[in-house]
């Protein structure tokens, strides 16, 4: 049967999802990032990791494969007891209480934050932002957070 929305092309079209993963305890020294990789070939590019042995673990990622290996994939780390929830915050700037330090800018691995060379005015391209969080904790006036 044809289907018009179907389109062989678009179907094998590799799509990026943006999660966080919560490991318990007993979870957190599984090579996920691996068994990604190797069983259901999708690339998990690490944003954020925070893990420890005998503690839970959060790993921000953002996975990129085929739409039907990104779903059986995170079927599978919810099999393993691995939380994964999908990214849906936004960094806010309040420029009411930003005073352009830069500082946030040394921190921002894809340069959506930067310092405009003739007004030295904080600059924010929200489409180069993947919410790393890691300008949060930067900023000395707390003029950055996060929305959901």
């Amino acid at each position: 049967m044809f289907n018009p929305r179907y389109n062989e092309k678009n179907h094998d079209q590799t799509v990026k999802k943006r999660v966080t993963l919560t490991f318990p305890k007993r979870s957190v020294q599984m090579p996920v990032t691996y068994r990604l990789a190797k069983d259901f070939n999708v690339a998990a590019n690490i944003i954020r990791a925070q893990v420890a042995p005998n503690q839970v673990g959060k790993l921000v990622v953002e996975l990129s494969g085929d739409i039907d290996q990104l779903d059986a994939s995170i079927d599978w780390m919810r099999s393993q007891d691995i939380s994964v929830s999908f990214a849906s915050r936004e960094i806010t700037i309040d420029e009411n209480i930003c005073v352009d330090c830069g500082l946030c800018t040394g921190v921002c691995p894809t340069e959506a934050l930067t310092l405009d060379p003739q007004s030295f005015r904080l600059s924010f391209t929200r489409s180069r932002c993947i919410v790393c969080e890691q300008c949060i904790p930067t900023c000395p006036v707390q003029a950055i957070s996060t929305t959901f």
